[in-house]
């Protein structure tokens, strides 16, 4: 049986070998980073948008906003197939194509004035790439909101505890926008200290505020929502805060987040080099070839799916083309914010993986499985009664999802060390906190530039005249808006005191209502206008009713092969648009650095896509049907997940094909490097 010590330290040594050798050949020879250069953050310098930054500061923001639940999860789940292939995919994947994949298309957004990943594919290939892309990202946007955003559901469902906790950030974040940018300007580390020491408070209150897991107190009732209830909630959160001023919520709160991801992976990478867990996972399991019950498929290609943003994710592109680029104040600093800090998300996989392999593995699979499947495994008892007692629980049984395992892994490695182990239940919500914290990140930027993205689809679409010279358009689906989110509201709020049955069946109707409203506002001609407020309320709506509907419609098991597919295969268009601009940089001879990562996260998403599709899918609903099981919402369920996946497989192909018939071209034409920049400064 080997230790964690020995996974761990081998990850930190490899990581340290790549940053130093690869990242640097990378920074000299591929992208040629040149400090001579001025940044966006200095030519376009408007102190709003564009405002050159501190390296390490950025490098807090950048890792704020591309650590999402994903590094967490995904290597969680796919301990299904055993430790050693995710511990491999995890240190090997990110180092040749996650960080090359952040590296290089921040690179490319800083040269061209931080202009997006759909603005650098309609410059670099063609313009059908260019609305392509956006139509990709926009689904794979909705589509990986919607898994993380189940992944919180599931880990606060009746937890008043981790409610409170989480609930607590939202005005702690309100409170440090006041204070950075209000009551004391430009105090960031004031407001921060504040911020933390106010979120560990939340965190140890809980039990004296909501009371225990068995007796609830009057407000911890209100707290003590169900799934649907979490998810209006989350709708109702994402809506608002896509439409707020990044000041007011989105910007403390990555300051308050960074913090707390950073000191939290340090302390729990100490932790397991101190503990030293034994593994009691297998290095391979019997669900290699047939596939398993949490991850639907065989190892390959499912696990490098499941494992997505831990090795490599499309979605980080959008935040190297995004916010990072227009705030770097020196080309050189891209080497340890592009490379190093998807190196920390790699690192953060890991210790996921680690924690969730020192379970016993029938506790791993109880908690993750339904009590009906986890019968079916035949392992035997499990100890989740004593440890939902330990962490402060009802019930630890069927909590799937991923999230709770991992917090009762690591909470575990913490109640350890000599004197903890009465604090695991502290241990255990501040872990769930933690996770939240990193889903609720991501939901508040990911839902903001899903919103550009509808409102500039809008724009290019042919407008009817008519609704153009109504004034009154915009604001009947601004109300239609308002009824939608008032509905859902209704349905939450009834959720808690389940005193009227029907009522609890609003959400639905509500999506659609808002739906319709938000539909009305995208057609009107001034959807372009980004501070045009009912544009913003209909373009949010949609956005955060898209991914609010899968998580009241899915399951862990359809929703996390659909995510994976969606994040690879941006992953996938990134990393053409990478190849496009080295190549068009005149430095053909290094596309390789982006063409073998791009060949193999293809090939393996693109056979995971078609294999969900026929077998996950369709395949599941056809053998539901067979068993006579209610066949109307699945049909519909397994048609749409067919649907969406088919059209971003189709999305990248068309790129794929518009992209490498001009880079054969290009290498047929013997173009050679014109005016090849050289760096005046080694990258720091």
């Amino acid at each position: 049986m080997i230790n964690a010590f020995w996974l761990m330290l081998g990850a930190l040594g490899i990581y340290a070998i790549f940053y130093r050798y690869y990242s640097r050949f990378l920074a000299t020879r591929v992208v040629v980073l040149d400090d001579a250069r001025p940044t966006p953050a200095h030519q376009f310098k408007d102190g709003h948008n564009y405002h050159p930054t501190n390296k390490w500061v950025l490098w807090g923001h950048h890792f704020a906003a591309i650590a999402g639940a994903g590094p967490l999860i995904g290597p969680v789940l796919a301990l299904q197939f055993g430790y050693f292939p995710g511990w491999l995919w995890l240190v090997f994947g990110v180092c040749l194509g996650g960080a090359v994949q952040d590296f290089v298309i921040l690179a490319a957004s800083i040269r061209r004035r931080g202009r997006s990943l759909a603005e650098i594919a309609r410059s670099e290939i063609s313009g059908i790439s260019g609305t392509v892309a956006m139509v990709a990202i926009l689904f794979i946007v909705v589509v990986a909101l919607a898994v993380l955003g189940f992944v919180v559901v599931n880990a606060l469902a009746e937890s008043a505890w981790g409610t409170f906790a989480i609930a607590a950030s939202i005005p702690i974040a309100l409170l440090m926008g006041l204070y950075m940018y209000r009551i004391r300007p430009g105090r960031v580390g004031e407001a921060s200290a504040i911020g933390v020491a106010l979120l560990v408070l939340a965190v140890v209150a809980g039990p004296w505020v909501v009371g225990e897991a068995h007796h609830p107190t009057g407000f911890g009732r209100l707290l003590l929502m169900s799934r649907d209830g979490i998810t209006t909630s989350m709708l109702v959160y994402g809506f608002i805060a896509s439409a707020l001023p990044v000041w007011l919520l989105l910007c403390p709160r990555d300051y308050l987040s960074s913090y707390m991801k950073v000191g939290t992976v340090v302390l729990i990478v100490a932790a397991v080099l101190v503990v030293n867990p034994p593994i009691q996972a297998p290095a391979f399991s019997q669900f290699l070839t047939g596939g398993g019950p949490l991850v639907p498929g065989p190892i390959y290609p499912f696990a490098f799916i499941t494992i997505a943003c831990g090795a490599i994710s499309g979605f980080h592109s959008l935040v190297s083309s995004g916010t990072t680029p227009k705030m770097l104040d020196r080309e050189s600093h891209a080497r340890p914010i592009g490379y190093g800090a998807m190196l920390m998300e790699s690192l953060v996989g890991v210790t996921a993986l680690v924690a969730a392999a020192s379970l016993p593995p029938a506790d791993y699979y109880a908690i993750n499985l339904t009590p009906e499947k986890f019968a079916r495994l035949g392992l035997g008892a499990h100890n989740l009664s004593e440890l939902a007692q330990l962490v402060g629980e009802s019930t630890l049984v069927g909590r799937t999802g991923g999230g709770v395992s991992l917090a009762v892994g690591i909470s575990q490695i913490f109640g350890n060390f000599p004197g903890l182990g009465v604090l695991m239940k502290y241990f255990y919500h501040f872990v769930i906190m933690f996770e939240a914290l990193f889903v609720l990140t991501t939901v508040d930027t990911g839902t903001r530039i899903a919103r550009f993205l509808v409102q500039e689809f809008g724009s290019r679409l042919p407008k009817q005249k008519a609704l153009g010279k109504r004034a009154s358009a915009g604001w009947v689906g601004a109300a239609l808006v308002v009824a939608g989110i008032g509905l859902a509201l209704t349905s939450a709020v009834n959720s808690v005191y389940e005193s009227v049955p029907w009522i609890a069946s609003l959400a639905p109707p509500g999506l659609v209502i808002g739906g319709l409203g938000g539909v009305l506002l995208v057609l009107h001609p001034k959807i372009g206008q980004t501070d045009w407020m009912p544009g913003t309320v209909g373009a949010s709506f949609l956005v955060a009713a898209g991914w609010a509907y899968f998580i009241y419609t899915g399951s862990i098991q359809t929703l996390w092969p659909m995510f994976g597919v969606a994040n690879q295969l941006l992953a996938v268009v990134a990393l053409v648009i990478g190849t496009s601009v080295i190549i068009n940089e005149g430095r053909a001879r290094y596309a390789w650095v982006t063409i073998l990562p791009m060949a193999f996260v293809g090939v393996t998403t693109l056979s995971a896509g078609y294999l969900s599709i026929r077998d996950n899918f369709i395949g599941t609903m056809t053998k539901a049907m067979k068993n006579g099981l209610p066949d109307h919402a699945l049909r519909f369920q397994g048609y749409l997940n067919a649907t969406l996946t088919a059209i971003m497989m189709a999305c990248v192909v068309a790129i794929l094909i518009d992209a490498v018939p001009r880079w054969v071209k290009h290498w047929a034409n013997g173009r050679q490097p014109s005016g090849e920049p050289q760096p005046t400064a080694e990258p720091a």
